[in-house]
């Protein structure tokens, strides 16, 4: 048997007083001075080992309630096992996974320490921050919590953003950054406190200029970029290119109409729009987002040729007519006269309103002026073209209907939806009145006669005292000039008197043919009813005059009297009739 080699010696120096030890013999010492050389280091180890510290230790087994952790360490260390739980409650560790842990408690009555995953990671993060913080770095998290004054964000340890520092303009909606990841900058760090305050802004601010930088770089009139709604107005939106903001104006969003922006995209919209103008001095920029779609006026004189039907949608309402929108970018007009054939319309809302479809006709297309005239009518049979068939010129309208009263006549309605017009001129051949609301009403029913027929201008002419002979008509034949006539005095005026000599005809005696002697007016003289005598002194049967004179009756009669009665006397006397009566009155006196 050999020779135990001692412990306190080492055996290389021993080795040549071993004389005749094998090499199996020689290997087994050697190991076992190596082992004792891991436990010594070992044990140095675990001495350097101390509360409150973050060691890395494996997983050597998995239980129910807590993790057994071999640290090194003369005994092994638990972890509660909801500590590598994720939210959804599966365990997220396996035997041999390497973990870093915190250090509670070196012993307990079990006989096990006491170890933290979570403390481990929050030291090593406090750690982590007050390094980005002295180098002044950024760090990344993310958004948990509303809190008061703003957010909660996680980055390794609970940290505040304040409102303030959440962008560079005021945010309304907070919930929209929960459980964003983000990174941000730390302007306040306490460590003893356990007091973190980050700021978004200044990270956001730093970006914008770098996006600024390289957009004013690379724009150009006439590009097409994409951009963010920042803002939107009542005369447009703001959209962020990068970095900076650029104007799209309302009249430059839309070929079509629209009242609002807020109609075609909200904030935080992505939209491609053109680069209209941009002002390098002014750093200022105008888009356009309908220039990025072609303009359809361009195609509508090919695409809406005179005569064609259209449908489209009542979009506004003016006193003058209807918009029609045809197609986004393309609206018509139907003017209030080209609503109906027959009906006089005094507003296009007694026809359509607002939101209705129609279909219409294209009657005018201006691409220049960007303007369709369109009619509802046109898609109607044309009365009109019907009328001078039914009522031909010189027709007798038996019976029709007054349809309203004006100052200049009356409309009467005939059938077929048009009325005719009845002027105050062919009312009465002789009795002028002040309104034509003297003889007629509306409902009244009248018998007419066709006059004309205007297709073009759309006039239906009426008479009333075309249907009774003109009492003019022949007056030379049934009177003359110098006849005694005797009337009735109808109306009296400062200049003269009006004697109706027959019913629809009356003659004038001016003031002046009144009497011999001079009058200042003929209700002097005269009165109204009141019948006289006068002579005609002229008849102008196309001015409808006639002319009389009291006056000159009374002188007409006079020298018809005074001939008459000296032909009766020549007709009794003789000369020597005439000398002996003569004679006889001489003798007379003498004696």
């Amino acid at each position: 048997m050999k020779k135990p080699i001692p412990k306190n010696q080492n055996w290389m120096d021993e080795f040549s007083s071993y004389v005749g030890a094998d090499e199996e013999e020689i290997k087994n010492e050697a190991d076992s001075e190596e082992n004792f050389a891991e436990l010594f280091e070992a044990s140095q180890k675990q001495q350097e080992i101390r509360e409150g510290e973050v060691v890395d230790g494996t997983v050597v087994s998995v239980g129910t309630e807590n993790i057994t952790v071999d640290i090194g360490y003369k005994c092994e260390g638990l972890v509660p096992i909801h500590e590598f739980r994720d939210q959804a409650g599966v365990t997220q560790v396996q035997v041999g996974d390497v973990v870093s842990v915190y250090l509670d408690r070196m012993e307990t009555e079990n006989g096990f320490l006491m170890l933290s995953k979570d403390k481990a990671e929050i030291i090593r993060a406090w750690d982590e921050i007050s390094q980005a913080c002295e180098k002044d770095q950024l760090v990344e998290g993310t958004v948990v919590a509303k809190v008061k004054g703003g957010l909660s964000v996680d980055i390794g340890v609970k940290a505040f953003l304040p409102g303030s520092q959440i962008d560079t303009k005021p945010i309304k909606n907070l919930d929209k950054f929960l459980g964003k990841k983000l990174k941000f900058k730390i302007i306040k760090f306490n460590k003893k406190r356990g007091n973190i305050v980050l700021s978004r802004r200044a990270v956001v601010s730093q970006e914008r200029e770098m996006q600024r930088a390289e957009t004013l770089a690379n724009i150009q009139e006439g590009m097409i970029v994409t951009g963010t709604v920042k803002n939107i107005t009542e005369y447009g939106a703001f959209v962020d290119l990068g970095g900076m903001d650029g104007l799209l104006h309302i009249t430059d969003m839309s070929w079509g109409r629209i009242k609002h922006p807020s109609e075609l995209f909200g904030v935080g919209d992505e939209i491609k729009v053109k680069i209209l103008k941009y002002d390098k001095d002014k750093e200022r920029v105008s888009l356009g987002l309908k220039q990025v779609s072609p303009n359809p006026w361009d195609e509508a004189e090919y695409k809406y040729p005179v005569g064609v039907k259209v449908k489209g949608k009542i979009v506004s309402i003016k006193d003058y007519g209807a918009f029609v929108e045809i197609e986004d970018g393309i609206e018509g007009l139907i003017h209030v006269s080209e609503m109906s054939w027959t009906e006089r319309v005094k507003h296009p809302s007694k026809v359509v309103n607002v939101g209705d479809e129609v279909e219409c006709k294209v009657l005018e297309v201006d691409t220049k002026g960007k303007r369709i005239s369109l009619g509802l009518k046109q898609l109607m049979a044309n009365p009109w073209d019907e009328l001078d068939i039914k009522y031909p010129v010189g027709t007798i309208v038996e019976e029709g209907t007054v349809k309203s009263v004006t100052d200049f006549g009356v409309f009467v309605d005939v059938g077929m939806g048009i009325d005719g017009l009845v002027h105050i001129s062919d009312i009465a051949w002789t009795k002028k009145f002040a309104h034509p609301s003297e003889k007629f009403k509306k409902g009244d029913k009248v018998r007419s006669v066709v006059l004309s027929i205007d297709k073009s201008n759309e006039k239906f002419s009426l008479g009333i005292k075309q249907l009774e002979r003109d009492p003019w008509e022949n007056i030379k034949s049934r009177y003359r000039q110098g006849q005694a006539i005797e009337g009735a005095v109808t109306k009296l005026t400062d200049f003269g008197a009006f004697v109706e000599i027959e019913e629809g005809v009356e003659g004038l005696i001016y003031v002046s043919e009144i009497a011999d002697h001079r009058i200042e007016k003929p209700s002097d003289i005269l009165k109204a009813g009141e019948t006289v005598r006068a002579e005609i002194l002229s008849i102008e049967p196309k001015e409808r005059r006639i002319g009389l004179s009291i006056k000159q009756l009374s002188r007409s009669e006079e020298r018809a009297n005074y001939e008459t009665y000296v032909g009766e006397r020549s007709k009794k006397t003789s000369m020597g009739d005439l000398l002996g009566d003569k004679l006889k009155g001489i003798f007379k006196k003498e004696d």
